[in-house]
């Protein structure tokens, strides 16, 4: 609808008697705009139509390129045009709403509507400058020069201060040596290294989970050690925890792939450091309203410096290759060694590695995720199972809770704080309940009353700390009993000098010492 079939529209249904803000909403303009166009005479709108016809626009001269962008994208964003036309021609100065509204007005024009999806927000407060990195990883389908399609794979970082990104392009899936790597080509691109880094729980990166504790891969728990990185890690997903990089992710696969045609892995990675400097580093942050590029200028400085380079590579000379069987298990020196549910489903081999101190290590050649640790037993025929590998499930979490619950005194508290934990570790709780359990047992009720008063007094709702307080009431009470022992020691010394104090000395009669002064005169 032309602006002068708008204008007409208007006067229609005010004569028909609806109010202004009902005609905005029938036609799907603003009232704002019903109310500029009242103010216009049918002449005035007339001339005004006119002049918007033969007035000039900036992007007038690459039209027909934004066009046929348009038509062969219909979802594209008015920031991808804008970045288009910057990487095709270089130097171009144009503001974001001068595209915004260009866009919108040939959307308009030539009736081409734009996929809208609902926005993710960000909700957590920035930490200090240099404090933390977040780190995830992303996906996305390209088309070749041959109308081919190709699966590119990239790692994504973002400095959660100024949201400085930095990312890599690999046309094949990651391996942890890949991603210690990109780590590496991080840090130098930030010139530098933050506080902490908060990870996806990624097979490159996390083996397995422990009672909520994680337990990293070989390689990237030695490269965490070697760069001395302080790492946390959590679910997928997790707007909360990493909304910041799952944002970066969504910017990278809408704004910089989308509809992009890949060459090559070496030409599509140059693309995209040049798309950092020119938009994903240079454009005005939604959030902060501030340039990352210029944000990070005063937050490098706050980085850790990074020391020289270090080489890690992986170091399993004596490793071997074994299939992996149908019931979950590997044969090594005729004996069965069990390995985690689903594995077979996985891969059909792994390769161990026997160490020293007789222990037989199962990981995976590719990423050298360990998966298993057994200790290698004496004879021949026998299966050494984890009970990991097979956790009894058939007792439900209720009746675990009753059989923690009757190893305390005050039993109606011990439910109160179980159920807290259940609440707060629903994936772990019988982890959870498993220690607390093993602590009713090695303990007196004395300690294990005390320790459960402390805990619910301070809010420690975990297994790991019950078990501390029980550690800290026991070394208190050995203190105390200790403290008692020398009270009784120093009593018996106190009887000693009331003794001594009890005896009278030796007294003289008065008349001696006046026998003796007179004398003297």
């Amino acid at each position: 609808m032309d602006k002068w079939e708008m204008y007409m529209k208007i006067q229609q249904l005010l004569k028909q008697g609806f109010s202004q803000t009902k005609v905005a909403e029938k036609l799907g303009i603003s009232r704002s705009t019903v109310h500029r166009y009242l103010k216009k005479s049918p002449s005035e709108m007339a001339e005004w139509v006119e002049t918007m016809k033969s007035k000039k626009r900036k992007l007038d001269p690459y039209k027909k390129l934004i066009l046929s962008w348009l038509r062969m994208h219909p979802d594209m964003s008015a920031a991808q045009v804008q970045d288009w036309l910057q990487e095709k021609y270089e130097g171009l100065e144009i503001g974001e709403s001068t595209v915004r509204t260009y866009v919108s007005a040939l959307r308009e024009e030539y009736q081409i509507k734009k996929e809208t999806s609902p926005r993710i927000y960000e909700a957590i407060p920035d930490p200090p400058m240099g404090e933390q990195a977040q780190v995830d990883f992303g996906q996305t389908k390209q088309k070749t020069t041959d109308n081919k399609e190709v699966k590119l794979n990239f790692i994504a970082f973002v400095m959660s201060h100024s949201r400085h990104k930095y990312k890599e392009w690999l046309d094949r899936p990651f391996t942890t040596q890949d991603v210690i790597k990109a780590h590496e080509n991080a840090f130098k691109w930030y010139g530098g290294m933050p506080k902490e880094i908060v990870y996806d729980q990624d097979s490159l990166i996390v083996v397995s989970e422990n009672s909520g504790d994680l337990i990293l891969t070989k390689e990237f728990q030695l490269y965490r050690e070697t760069r001395g990185l302080t790492l946390r890690v959590c679910r997928k997903s997790d707007p909360e925890s990493k909304g910041k990089i799952e944002n970066v992710v969504g910017f990278i696969k809408k704004n910089f792939a989308k509809h992009r045609v890949f060459y090559n892995i070496d030409s599509w990675n140059e693309q995209g450091w040049e798309w950092l400097n020119r938009t994903g580093n240079y454009k005005i942050h939604n959030t902060t309203k501030k340039r990352p590029v210029e944000v990070f200028l005063l937050e490098k400085q706050h980085l850790k410096p990074v020391s020289k380079e270090i080489n890690i590579e992986t170091n399993y000379e004596s490793s071997i290759t074994r299939c992996v069987h149908k019931d979950n298990t590997i044969r090594y020196h005729s004996n069965r060694y069990s390995l985690p549910l689903g594995t077979y489903n996985k891969f059909e081999k792994v390769c161990i590695k026997e160490t020293e101190n007789k222990q037989l290590i199962i990981y995976i050649p590719v990423t050298g995720e360990i998966i298993a640790e057994h200790s290698i037993p004496e004879g021949k025929g026998i299966l050494i199972k984890d009970r990991k590998h097979s956790r009894d499930r058939t007792k439900g979490i209720h009746a675990f809770i009753d059989t923690v619950a009757q190893g305390f005194e005050d039993k109606e508290l011990a439910y109160q704080y179980l159920d807290i934990v259940r609440e707060k570790y629903p994936r772990y709780v019988k982890d959870q309940l498993h220690i607390i359990l093993r602590e009713t047992k090695d303990n007196t009720s004395e300690v294990l009353s005390t320790a459960l008063i402390e805990c619910v007094k301070r809010k420690l709702f975990s297994a790991t700390d019950f078990s501390d307080i029980v550690a800290y009431v026991k070394r208190q009470r050995r203190v105390h009993e200790t403290t008692i022992v020398r009270e009784k020691e120093i009593k018996q010394l106190n009887k000693l000098s009331e003794w001594v104090m009890e005896t009278e000395a030796f007294k003289r009669k008065v008349d001696t010492y006046t026998e003796l002064l007179e004398g003297e005169s």
